[in-house]
């Protein structure tokens, strides 16, 4: 009987926690999902760029009022000053951004991921493609 009933918590505890596919989680982000990318100060652009490049499984959508997720964020630049070039001889920029995925039906937040490249060669190519690469593995459940 003791058996039985750990292994009924134990399915339990899988079920919420959807790994075993019956339930979906509240939060998550079925692939094909229509993406609503709003304007981030030409972040934007970066971004629908690296989605392509990563393949994420999203359809980005022009309109807000068409999408069932919407992409916003933020992301900064700090290019390299004289004293970096010349000590460190290093000419990357420091660049941060913050992207948050919102469902737009429950508006919770299905996803959030920030990233800080201290010396970026390719400045927001690359924190675009880090936001895109964490946002893949969060619709494919890695």
């Amino acid at each position: 009987m003791l058996y039985k009933v750990a292994v009924c918590a134990f399915l339990l505890y899988l079920l919420m926690q959807g790994t075993v596919g019956l339930a979906q989680q509240p939060n998550a982000i079925p692939a094909g999902s229509r993406v609503f990318i709003a304007p981030m100060d030409g972040f934007e652009t970066y971004l629908k760029a690296a989605l392509d490049k990563k393949k994420v499984p999203l359809v980005v959508v022009d309109s807000r009022e068409q999408a069932d997720f919407e992409i916003t964020g933020t992301s900064e630049t700090q290019k390299a000053g004289a004293a970096k070039i010349i000590i460190m001889g290093s000419w990357h920029s420091r660049e941060e951004a913050s992207v948050k995925v919102t469902n737009l039906k429950t508006s919770e937040i299905a996803f959030a991921y920030s990233v800080h490249k201290e010396n970026s060669a390719h400045g927001k190519q690359s924190s675009a493609e880090a936001c895109a690469k964490h946002l893949k593995e969060k619709i494919e459940g890695k």
